[in-house]
């Protein structure tokens, strides 16, 4: 093992680990005062739970040896309870227990990015149950479609996408972001719309500040996340680092000068999401492509998802903080367009349509996110509807006007003029 290697991936995984906390933060300052403890409380609290399914069963059936042979799910009991991490394997290039620490934390950024959808109106009892079972069924097999390879020696079979039609996402634009995203259309439709949708004064961002310091936090983070899927300290990394960087600086620019055109205005909370846009873009492309086709990648998606943020309101389905737009439609752009912006002298050496590769690569990053799609938003579909129809999925009206982290938490994040001295504990509650 390179000690260098051992610890990029130590410091990338601090960096992932790092992003549910600016998460936080960024969708906190999207909702309204009283909603912000449960929104930051709903990305903590899943992320955690998810990362002790994934010490149980989660790491084994994402990278386990593949079932059957099939490359859709990773045989559960290989890795159960991860004993088999303590030992040192002498042939791996990073220790496989840091390895485990990093896909970790993809696993609960993911979930922590569905929690968007639901903002202010879910029960988060109902939310916690709701994100293990998720995680289970629709990223664990998932993300061994996309993240687990065949073993050069043929003994370890990975994911039909990673290497059976070998589509490119080197850091996670199908298995995270269009996960979470398409993830996030469904449990809102089975949620329904927020009281008073779509003009609700309760839900209002109540702190822009605070939605920017997470963006930048979720930048920081981003390098962790995608150089650090490189695996090494070394020529793919850099590449990713400088490609990730020039895409999201991309992003932000080409989101504010849309406001600009079509508002007057470039906004702050827009200059925040079309950096995040662009870092989703870029995210399944950025060993693919050149710095200039990352800077494209990114532009085009800060413009087409400033736009896509709106047609929430066109089909009428209530996704509180934009993960649809965000997320959903940036990982689409970002997995599509290597198809097209892919070139050879990159990491992942393969070449796209406009470097002479044809069109063969395009059809294969559409298998994978049709794929991807349509598999997230039934499996997440059944399980809101079946948790709905059980222990029910929304809170009370009036406590959802009132702001739910009285209700759900017994405390408010701010004592305003109207609060009580004991505001936050369980009696303060009229």
């Amino acid at each position: 093992m390179n000690p260098g290697d051992v610890a990029w991936i130590l410091a990338s995984s601090a960096l992932v680990c790092m992003m549910i906390p600016a998460l936080a933060l960024f969708y906190g300052g999207m909702v309204g005062s009283r909603r912000i403890l449960n929104m930051m409380m709903m990305c903590f609290g899943g992320a955690s739970l998810v990362a002790v399914l994934w010490a149980f069963f989660g790491y084994s059936m994402s990278f386990g040896n593949s079932v059957g042979g099939l490359g859709l799910v990773g045989d559960v009991t290989e890795y159960l309870g991860m004993d088999k991490l303590l030992v040192e394997d002498p042939e791996a290039a990073i220790p496989p227990a840091l390895f485990a620490a990093f896909q970790l934390f993809f696993a609960c950024v993911t979930t922590a990015l569905v929690a968007g959808a639901a903002a202010g109106r879910m029960k988060f009892g109902a939310w916690m149950v709701f994100a293990g079972v998720w995680a289970t069924l629709v990223y664990f097999p998932i993300a061994h479609w996309v993240f687990a390879f065949t073993s050069a020696d043929g003994s370890v079979t990975g994911g039909w996408i990673a290497s059976g039609i070998k589509a490119i996402d080197f850091a996670g634009g199908t298995a995270v972001h269009m996960n979470a995203g398409v993830a996030a259309l469904a449990l809102a439709l089975v949620l329904g719309r927020s009281s008073g949708w779509p003009k609700m004064e309760h839900t209002k961002p109540h702190s822009r500040p605070l939605v920017l310091v997470g963006a930048g936090l979720l930048w920081v983070g981003w390098f962790g996340f995608n150089a650090g899927s490189a695996l090494s300290a070394g020529q793919s990394a850099a590449v990713v680092f400088l490609n990730t960087a020039v895409a999201a600086a991309a992003g932000l620019l080409a989101w504010a000068l849309v406001e600009r055109v079509r508002r007057g205005a470039a906004t702050s909370m827009g200059a925040a999401s079309g950096l995040v846009s662009a870092l989703v873009a870029i995210t399944p492309a950025c060993g693919a492509v050149s710095p200039l086709g990352a800077v494209a990648t990114g532009a085009i998606a800060g413009a087409v998802c400033s736009l896509a943020i709106e047609w929430k309101f066109r089909l009428g389905f209530d996704d509180s903080l934009d993960v649809v737009g965000v997320h959903l439609v940036g990982g689409i752009i970002g997995t599509l367009l290597v198809g097209f912006f892919a070139t050879d002298s990159a990491p992942n050496g393969v070449s796209g349509l406009f470097y002479g590769g044809g069109p063969q690569q395009l059809g294969i990053q559409a298998v994978a996110t049709g794929a991807v799609l349509a598999y997230s938003f039934l499996l997440t579909w059944v399980i809101a509807k079946v948790l709905d129809m059980t222990i029910g999925l929304r809170i009370h009206e009036e406590d959802e006007l009132r702001g739910i982290d009285l209700a759900a938490h017994a405390e408010d994040a701010y004592l305003t003029d109207e609060d009580p001295v004991n505001l936050g504990s369980a009696t303060s509650r009229p």
